[in-house]
């Protein structure tokens, strides 16, 4: 345990954040539920804690400077990533998480409980299937294949003046040029995950 807590430590001292004494040990309690639920209901096929820690943990805590305010809508969670981080750093804002796996959703539940995360609210449907009369402010996403898939999968949950942020590996500038003339792109951020040698970008879109 002490490995990987002081891991996290010293990544969250790397990056432009503040991270409370509260938020840390619940972290840490994510992460060994994590580990502890992976073997059964294989959540991530990162197995080293140590791993998970920059992969994971540090990857979702890096899109935090760029959180626009509002509702929060995680598509494609799977294990809570990034949902389950930003619900326990930003603790009283309210946080969807929608997966279709029921595994996974049993997991977030469990998550949920053991940490009392209040404000996070879990969904287990398909993103087409699933409603939302109020609509998100952000809809917030690592799981999607493509930019287009997104959009077009997520657009009928947006909120009026809402925004997609897009996590993704390389800039992907062959992903952006397949978008149609009903969304464009109104920022974009190069991501630094202490510990990790790969490129990471978040992308802002909004609908014209």
């Amino acid at each position: 345990m002490d490995s990987y807590n002081n891991a996290l430590r010293s990544g969250i001292s790397r990056l432009p954040i503040e991270v409370s004494a509260t938020a840390h040990d619940e972290l840490v309690a994510y992460l060994e539920l994590m580990i502890k639920w992976n073997k059964a209901y294989n959540l991530t096929a990162v197995r080293d804690p140590l791993q998970m820690v920059t992969r994971h943990l540090l990857d979702s805590l890096s899109i935090l400077p760029f959180l626009p305010q509002g509702r929060i809508l995680d598509v494609g969670t799977g294990g809570g990533l990034p949902g389950v981080v930003l619900a326990i750093t930003c603790p009283g804002r309210e946080i969807h998480l929608l997966d279709s796996n029921g595994k996974k959703t049993r997991f977030l539940f469990q998550v949920k409980t053991a940490l009392g995360l209040d404000t996070m609210v879990i969904h287990h449907d398909r993103v087409e299937q699933f409603r939302d009369d109020r609509g998100f402010d952000v809809i917030v996403s690592r799981a999607f294949a493509s930019l287009s898939d997104m959009v077009s999968g997520c657009r009928h949950l947006l909120g009026a003046q809402g925004s997609f942020l897009a996590m993704k590996g390389q800039f992907p500038r062959d992903e952006l040029a397949a978008l149609d003339g009903s969304v464009e792109l109104k920022a974009s951020h190069e991501l630094h995950v202490p510990g990790l040698n790969e490129q990471r970008n978040l992308l802002e879109m909004v609908l014209t």
